[in-house]
C-alpha cells in the first residue's frame, strides 16, 4: 500500500489520499473514511478553551453522507466546537495532543454515551457502530487525522494495523496538510489554486499549469503569486522547502 501511495505524483494528493483510505478501510471492515486537519490558530487566547486553541481547519470524507461536508453533520460539529458546546467525545483527540495517537468511541467513551443525542446525531443515524482514529502531530500546531467508520466494534487488531499503516508515512500526511491548504496558508486556498499547487509541486513550468488546467498564462501566475502570498514565500524553491520540511 506505501508503494501505490508514492506511484501518485504530487498533483494527485485527493486521489492518493482516497486510494489510501479505501485500501485500509477494506483492511478493517470500515464502511467509511475522513480526513480532518487539525489547526491550532491562537495558543495565546486559548485561555478557557477546552481544545487549548485547536480547530479542525479542513475535513474531507471518503463516502458523502446525505449532505455535502461543508452543510452536514461535520458544519454542526464545528459549530458547536466554536461555540464550545462541548460532549465529551469532542476532548478525545486533545488526550496525548501533538503525539502519534489512536482514540475510539467504543474504546475510550463510556457505555451509556451511546444512548445519548450526539451518538445518535452523529453516528447512529447512519449505521455507524464505532469510529475510530489515527492522531498524527505534523508539528507544533498541527495535525493530520484520518477517521474511519465501523457497522462493527473495532478489535484491537485492526486499531493497530491502523496505526500500524499511518504511522510509517509522514511524508504523506505533511503532503496532505500542505495541499489542502490549513498547514501554513494565511486564508483558505480556492479550489483553483490547491489544483495549481499541486501542479507547482511537481516542478512543472506555468505554461504547462495553465495548459492543464485550460487557463490562460497570465491567470495562472495571478494564482502562483496569490499562492506564494497566502504561503508566505517567495518563490517556488521556498514552497518546495515547506513541503519537505513541514514548519508552521
Amino acid at each position: 500500500m506505501w508503494d501505490e501511495i508514492t506511484d501518485f505524483d504530487a498533483g494527485q494528493t485527493d486521489a492518493a489520499a482516497r486510494h489510501l483510505q479505501e485500501r485500509l478501510c477494506r483492511m478493517v471492515g470500515a464502511w467509511n473514511s475522513t480526513w480532518g486537519g487539525a489547526i491550532r490558530f491562537d495558543p495565546g487566547s486559548a485561555v478557557g478553551d477546552p481544545l487549548q486553541g485547536w480547530r479542525v481547519a479542513v475535513t474531507r470524507l471518503l463516502h458523502p453522507f446525505e449532505a455535502p461536508v461543508e452543510d452536514g453533520p461535520f458544519k454542526e460539529l464545528q459549530e458547536r466546537w466554536n461555540r464550545r458546546d462541548m460532549d465529551p467525545s469532542f476532548l478525545l483527540p486533545m488526550r496525548g495532543v501533538g503525539t502519534f495517537r489512536t482514540y475510539g468511541h467504543r474504546r475510550d467513551m463510556p457505555a451509556d454515551w451511546f444512548d445519548g443525542p450526539v451518538y445518535q446525531a452523529f453516528c447512529g443515524r447512519y449505521g455507524t457502530v464505532d469510529s475510530v482514529w489515527v492522531g498524527f502531530p505534523i508539528n507544533g500546531d498541527a495535525e493530520s487525522h484520518f477517521g474511519f467508520y465501523a457497522r462493527h466494534v473495532f478489535t484491537e487488531r485492526e486499531i493497530a494495523l491502523l496505526a500500524y499503516a499511518l504511522r510509517g508515512i509522514k511524508w504523506f500526511h505533511r503532503q496532505v496538510m500542505l495541499t489542502s491548504g490549513p498547514l501554513v496558508a494565511r486564508a483558505p486556498l480556492t479550489p483553483t489554486e490547491r489544483k495549481v499547487l499541486g501542479l507547482l509541486l511537481t516542478k512543472a513550468p506555468e505554461k504547462r499549469i495553465a495548459e492543464q488546467l485550460g487557463l490562460a498564462v497570465s491567470t495562472t501566475h495571478q494564482h502562483v503569486v496569490a499562492l506564494f502570498r497566502k504561503f508566505g514565500v517567495r518563490s517556488r524553491a521556498e514552497l518546495m522547502s515547506l513541503w519537505l520540511s513541514g514548519p508552521c
